[in-house]
């Protein structure tokens, strides 16, 4: 019998498969093809989404799920354009996506695993955004970072910290076409007051 040794993946501290690490790689392969030299608006989501359609950077000629809420959210239409020219905007739109677990959880994880699974994992993020990301603004768009929320605020981040009420922007929401509307209002102001 060969028994599988699984390591903590450094992304999302699940214990990980060689598949999940792969999958993992691919998906950062993705995202710095599209990474700002600049990062004027670092949009921080807090676990990946499981399909690659709905992954933000995939590769693939359409925006579904996440990905599509995500582009409108910061205002690019995404209607007759290839996706590479849509991405190469986002780009230059200074507008970097990123999340807390790199990673989807794995089939059969306890949902009740997530909170731990973000508070492990924020300090490592948030070093990341201080030493190497270096945005402009951070802005939380999931619900799951609302506890996290105090941390974020207080980690001497350098930029500065977009919510929405005192709360993550709810992009992950059952609903998020107000929220949707909400970021896009206040991604104008922060653009407005940095010119």
């Amino acid at each position: 019998m060969i028994t599988e040794n699984l390591l903590p993946c450094d992304g999302c501290g699940q214990l990980a498969s060689p598949e999940h690490i792969a999958k993992r790689l691919q998906r950062l392969e993705w995202t710095t093809r599209y990474r700002p030299v600049h990062i004027g608006t670092l949009l921080l989501g807090a676990v990946a989404p499981r399909s690659d359609s709905d992954f933000l950077y995939a590769e693939g000629d359409e925006f579904r799920g996440d990905a599509g809420i995500i582009l409108a959210a910061a205002g690019f239409p995404i209607m007759g354009k290839a996706a590479e020219v849509v991405l190469a905007e986002f780009q230059r739109g200074g507008f970097l996506l990123t999340y807390v677990l790199d990673c989807p959880f794995e089939p059969g994880v306890d949902p009740g695993e997530l909170q731990r699974l973000l508070e492990r994992r924020l300090p490592a993020v948030l070093a990341r955004v201080r030493r190497s990301l270096r945005p402009k603004r951070l802005v939380p768009i999931a619900q799951a970072l609302d506890a996290s929320l105090g941390a974020l605020e207080n980690a001497s981040l350098g930029c500065a910290v977009v919510l929405d009420g005192g709360k993550a922007f709810a992009l992950d929401g059952a609903s998020p076409d107000q929220a949707i509307e909400r970021l896009r209002q206040a991604l104008a102001v922060a653009a407005a007051a940095s010119r």
